[in-house]
């Protein structure tokens, strides 16, 4: 299934679900972030998705990463609470979702990057070659909260 992200566009299609998401920053020992190149839209990300039923939040966080990319962490912290009503997602077979994610910090534990169904590349990023990369600037902001090491979550 695609997907089309909407920031801030006054044409993008009106929101009909909002589902509970998460997403986790990472940073390996050379202070390089994990992302995941998506296949639904090719674009780089952090590793995350959807909560599942019976699942505590943070679990999915773990569970997430460890699926689209194949790297085991443990939760550590709050990024943030991303919540724009003006950032939408339009899947190709008719939902539009508006953001809700809960972006975790995750301490990296073990594992070998490998690419999944829902990625086709993965890989640990320096910092310094973030704006090289083609990423959604909802995700940015996310990486660029994750490096500033904030003392309070964002909220917003």
């Amino acid at each position: 299934m695609s997907r089309t992200e909407y920031l801030n566009d006054p044409n993008a299609p009106k929101a009909n679900s909002i589902v509970v998401a998460v997403t986790a920053f990472v940073l390996d020992r050379q202070d390089r972030v994990l992302l995941i190149r998506r296949t639904d839209n090719g674009l780089w990300a952090l590793p995350g998705g959807a909560q599942e039923f019976g699942e505590y939040i943070a679990d999915a966080a773990v569970r997430e990463t460890k699926e689209e990319s194949g790297i085991d962490i443990e939760v550590d912290g709050l990024i943030g609470i991303y919540t724009n009503p003006n950032h939408v997602v339009a899947y190709s077979d008719g939902e539009v979702r508006q953001q809700f994610s809960i972006c975790f910090r995750g301490h990296y534990l073990g594992g070998t990057p490998q690419p999944s169904d829902e990625s086709s590349e993965v890989r640990w990023v320096p910092r310094s070659d973030l704006d090289s990369v083609p990423i959604n600037p909802s995700m940015r902001l996310r990486i660029d909260h994750g490096y500033e090491n904030r003392s309070s979550p964002y909220i917003g």
